[in-house]
């Protein structure tokens, strides 16, 4: 059994492998600049976890997890657009560096380059992993539009927020872990349950990343500070302040949002603290983390070999970048 670090490097080499054609610049270039970025990895290490706690890594897992990476880079290039941002892990995003028609074609080029890797893997799991993945691709863009919708409406509660963040983020963190359990042979049950594991794992990851995006640093998160609140984004620490203000709080967080003041994002953030926001922030994402690991537990295999799933899992609930 290989460590989520030891996956990441396995990983990282085999898609640093992977040619993208030169021609035509303006098209390509911007691919690799994002590629380049780097980032977590997350979602193709977990489909190379998801296969391995049932067998040995099949090469196969390499080619879903790379066609994971490129869809999840489609998204981000083309999210960025939409949230009009300049950073993506500390450097200019595609679109602020080559212009908004580059970074709309690099972003779909990827998404079909995603498809080229799917056809080439093995017939047996074919039908299954197309499946899943097309759904999941569906369910991530009605999260985002849902996302994009939710900062226009001020009544949105925090039942609505989770189902969004579960479809923009956690389906495709689920359907990681269970595209690599099909690989691996896994049964209908224990892919349930690992996509489950994944899914509630997603909700508590999104919750730590609304939290940093507020009481983060900079300098570690890789994007600016307060980026959601500039965009009146409905994360679940707004909703949890509008939910518990005083009239007066509950004022002077209306006309921060809707005034866009230079002192903006100080002023939220310190309305955020004065609600008590940081901590239930906190309580809520290990009420997420628990349910991750019920399912993970009702997983049929080994205790043991869950470990790296364990261990990875504590430590992304836990990260300040």
């Amino acid at each position: 059994m290989h460590t989520f670090e030891q996956l990441t490097e396995l990983f990282g080499k085999y898609f640093s492998a992977q040619q993208l054609p030169t021609l035509p610049k303006n098209l390509y270039d911007p691919c690799r600049y994002f590629l380049q970025l780097g980032g977590k990895r997350i979602r193709p290490v977990f489909c190379l976890m998801g296969n391995e706690l049932f067998g040995y890594i099949h090469e196969d897992a390499y080619k879903v997890g790379t066609a994971i990476e490129l869809f999840h880079n489609f998204t981000l290039i083309h999210d960025d657009i939409m949230d009009e941002a300049e950073l993506r892990r500390g450097k200019p995003t595609v679109h602020t560096k080559y212009g908004n028609t580059a970074a709309l074609l690099s972003g779909d080029v990827m998404m079909i380059k995603a498809y080229q890797y799917l056809e080439n893997i093995q017939t047996e799991y074919l039908k299954n992993i197309l499946l899943l993945f097309n759904k999941t691709a569906v369910e991530v863009c009605e999260g985002q539009q849902l996302d994009m919708d939710y900062a226009q409406d001020n009544r949105i509660d925090l039942y609505e927020y989770i189902k969004m963040i579960e479809l923009k983020t956690s389906v495709l963190l689920a359907a990681s872990l269970e595209m690599g359990a099909i690989i691996g042979g896994a049964s209908e049950g224990s892919s349930k349950h690992l996509y489950a594991f994944g899914k509630n794992l997603g909700i508590a990851f999104q919750i730590q990343d609304d939290y940093l995006d507020a009481f983060g640093e900079a300098a570690k998160f890789g994007k600016e500070i307060g980026g959601d609140i500039k965009q009146n984004k409905k994360t679940a620490l707004l909703i949890r302040a509008l939910e518990v203000a005083t009239d007066a709080q509950r004022l002077k967080l209306n006309n921060a949002l809707n005034n866009n003041a230079d002192n903006k994002v100080e002023t939220v953030i310190e309305l955020f603290r004065e609600c008590g926001v940081p901590e239930w922030a906190k309580a809520l994402k290990e009420e997420y983390l628990n349910k991750a690991m019920y399912h993970l537990e009702e997983v049929a295999v080994q205790s043991t070999r869950k470990k790296h799933l364990k261990d990875i899992a504590a430590f992304l609930i836990q990260r300040d970048y």
